[in-house]
């Protein structure tokens, strides 16, 4: 499952401050659904990945330091930084994996999108709802 977020307003300090798009001029009703319709992309995109397996960087295994879980992250990636997020709600910024990386694992079509990081993280149970679970 892929989804995209748009980026809003964010409160975690380690994000850039995103650029809020600049809307079509004209009072134009078609134009305004074009472009609403449109999924995020740019620098100012954030973009999430569900991932339910295992997930190793450099052969070793990914474990949350919150909950020891070691399946079901979601990964989101903003310009060059990807982060893992557990479902306990823990998160960490991940150095190893970098944006070509986190680019091989996404597939954009079938995306969802979110009005902010923090209703994404929300919809998909990565906000602390369901932490000990995994979801399959």
């Amino acid at each position: 499952m892929t989804l995209v977020l748009r980026t809003t307003d964010t409160d975690r300090p380690v994000e850039p401050t995103p650029v809020l798009p600049v809307l079509p001029a004209g009072p134009d009703p078609l134009m305004q659904l074009e472009y609403e319709t449109q999924p995020p992309s740019g620098p100012a995109a954030t973009r999430c990945l569900s991932h339910p397996r295992e997930l190793a960087l450099r052969g070793i295994p990914v474990m949350c330091t919150a909950c020891r879980a070691r399946r079901d992250w979601l990964l989101i990636n903003h310009g060059r930084n990807v982060w893992i997020v557990c479902r306990c709600s823990n998160q960490w910024l991940e150095p190893e994996i970098s944006r070509a990386d986190f680019d091989a694992l996404i597939a954009i079509p079938d995306g969802t999108t979110y009005p902010s990081v923090e209703q994404g993280l929300i919809a998909l149970g990565f906000d602390g709802a369901f932490a000990g679970t995994y979801l399959e």
